[in-house]
């Protein structure tokens, strides 16, 4: 199928010509001027080129950048869009914050006078004209090959992104867009850091999900079934052999099925408060709390001095303080409950036409795309009380994704049992057997988590600090523990096609990585590990942390390790060692 030439104002095959036709994406300035009746072959109610009443170049676009109306793309290039005027109704909510200080400041200098209200009546509708103009000067257009997003205020600028750069699309519905039933769409190109490259906010649903798939698919979506409906026989062959004879619209495929791998049961929210940093939910909203006082603090009238007595007061009554701390110690696994269960509300993993689609939030609703053909492993973790009630997180090591300790998420807290049949299904199934480092690593690790404490207490009961050493000690004795667990929990193998490595204690990670995924090896010696004969060696993958260790081998072991992956790039090196 031959797409038109975006600078070509001649009409294409299979697309309305001119300004306001009935093909029109949503958008239009109006009716054009009327150069006669058709001219092209008419095999349909829409074909052919100049086929309709209002001729004149366009790609049936309409003259101009259109508003987010409903979205139906045709086989060509979209036309210049803008976002939806919904936004508008937005804007001036979310300028609120930032324009509550000033206005109160015109206020009170004004003395609450009614040329003070004036002025800022002035300032609101200044903000707004400014969300106008913002709105109609940004605009969108996908072509065949490429999303431009151009901003044309003061200056002009202008974003383009390949789609075939395009790793990963986010559409996330904060509550007012999904009130308006909008929603804003990131795309991220993996060009690195946690923002994207590019972001439409806000479209409608509908058109989110139409630019996901087009976008995705590295072309613009074909129009609806019934889109190509009256179209001539010779043209439907012509179509069904994916080939558009002239004048034919081509009819669009199927929805991609998206098929259902794992839908996170309700009761299952109840593991949140199992991760530790839900459970400081409290301590963060009472920081929030104290920040925004200081920040209001003088249009609240508080002063220096006003805040020095109140501190005094505190310091005079102990038992308050107390109090206020086992309220926010209590509240820890409620609050943390509450804010794990509002961001993980419903989270459903669906493999939907070549990609991860993870979707999730109760509030603010969340979904992340993620192509398979770019995963090259997973990484499942477990903090202490989660290893405890036998429970994982899972996340996709995935090449070129920015934020991937968030957008690369495939499971939530969840049964471990489950989350490794999920794992197996989504990415690669691993059940090889983690072999054991040698007992050196044992007596390291008791080393690291026990002797600093005792190094501590000795110091603390030399300087008479008698608290401090009883601390010390017990930590020291608490170490023996810990230590034995950091080792039972090290381990790593290799099935032939993938590598696994797994360390930890309080928070215990085992990462599976496919063997194409390694482009390199560290292998790094400390002086007490040479003292012990051990060696840690790290694969080095352009992928997910860029880099996953096999703490404290065996020297043989870990060079073995390396060798059994990768053995022609290590074969050299031990030919120069023998």
């Amino acid at each position: 199928m031959t797409l038109p030439d975006p600078g070509d104002p001649r009409p294409g095959p299979g697309f309305e010509s001119g300004p306001g036709s009935d093909a029109d994406l949503g958008s239009g300035a109006g009716p054009g001027p009327d150069t006669g009746p058709h001219t092209g072959p008419h095999t349909g109610p829409h074909a052919g080129p100049g086929a309709g009443p209002h001729a004149g170049p366009g790609f049936g676009f309409g003259g101009g950048p259109g508003p987010g109306g409903p979205l139906r793309a045709g086989v060509g290039p979209y036309g210049a869009r803008r976002l939806s005027p919904r936004v508008l109704l937005i804007d001036p909510i979310r300028l609120l914050p930032s324009l509550l200080l000033p206005l109160a400041g015109v206020l009170i200098a004004g003395g609450f006078s009614p040329t003070s209200f004036g002025w800022a009546a002035v300032g609101v509708a200044g903000s707004a004209v400014y969300a106008v103009i913002r709105w109609a000067t940004f605009t969108y257009h996908l072509t065949e090959d490429r999303l431009e997003l151009t901003r044309a205020f003061i200056g002009r600028s202008a974003k383009t992104i390949p789609l075939e750069r395009i790793r990963g699309i986010d559409i996330t519905e904060p509550p007012l867009h999904r009130l308006l039933g909008l929603a804003v769409l990131k795309i991220d190109t993996g060009a690195g850091g946690s923002e994207q490259e590019g972001t439409l906010d806000a479209v409608t649903m509908e058109q989110a999900r139409v630019l996901r798939t087009a976008l995705l698919a590295r072309r613009p979506v074909p129009p609806p079934p019934e889109q190509a409906a009256g179209t001539a026989g010779t043209g439907q062959e012509a179509a069904g052999q994916g080939v558009a004879a002239p004048g034919v619209t081509a009819v669009a495929g199927p929805e991609p099925v998206a098929r259902v791998l794992a839908r996170v049961p309700r009761r299952w929210l109840t593991y949140g408060p199992l991760s530790g940093a839900y459970l400081l939910t409290p301590f963060a909203l009472a920081a929030g709390a104290v920040g925004l006082v200081f920040q209001w603090g003088e249009e609240l009238g508080l002063t220096e001095r006003s805040a020095r007595q109140a501190l005094e007061w505190v310091w005079a009554h102990p038992y308050l303080l107390i109090a206020v701390a086992a309220l926010l110690v209590t509240a820890m696994p409620i609050a943390g409950a509450v804010a794990y269960a509002i961001f993980n509300w419903d989270f459903t993993l669906r493999a939907r036409d070549g990609y991860l689609v993870a979707e999730r939030g109760l509030i603010t609703r969340r979904t992340v795309s993620l192509e398979r053909r770019r995963i090259r492993g997973y990484e499942m973790t477990e903090a202490l009380l989660e290893r405890w009630a036998g429970v994982a997180r899972l996340w996709a090591v995935v090449t070129g994704l920015g934020d991937s300790a968030t957008r690369g998420q495939l499971l939530p807290v969840t049964p471990k049992a489950f989350a490794s049949k999920v794992a197996g299904e989504a990415v690669v199934p691993f059940a090889t057997p983690l072999r054991p480092h040698p007992s050196r690593a044992l007596r390291r690790r008791l080393v690291r988590a026990v002797v600093p404490w005792l190094l501590v207490a000795v110091v603390a009961f030399a300087l008479d600090w008698a608290v401090v050493g009883v601390v010390a000690l017990g930590l020291a004795v608490l170490g023996v523990p810990l230590g034995l667990d950091r080792y039972r929990s090290l381990g790593h193998a290799y099935d032939g096609a993938r590598l696994s490595v797994r360390s930890g204690s309080l928070r215990r990670g085992q990462a599976v990585v496919e063997r194409r995924a390694v482009v390199g090896w560290t292998m790094r010696q400390t002086v007490f590990q040479r003292m012990a004969g051990l060696i840690t060696v790290t694969a080095g993958v352009g992928a997910g942390s860029g880099g996953y260790p096999a703490i404290d081998t065996g020297e043989t072991q870990g060079v073995g390790f390396a060798h059994e992956v990768t053995p022609d790039w290590i074969r050299p090196f031990l030919s120069d060692l023998s």
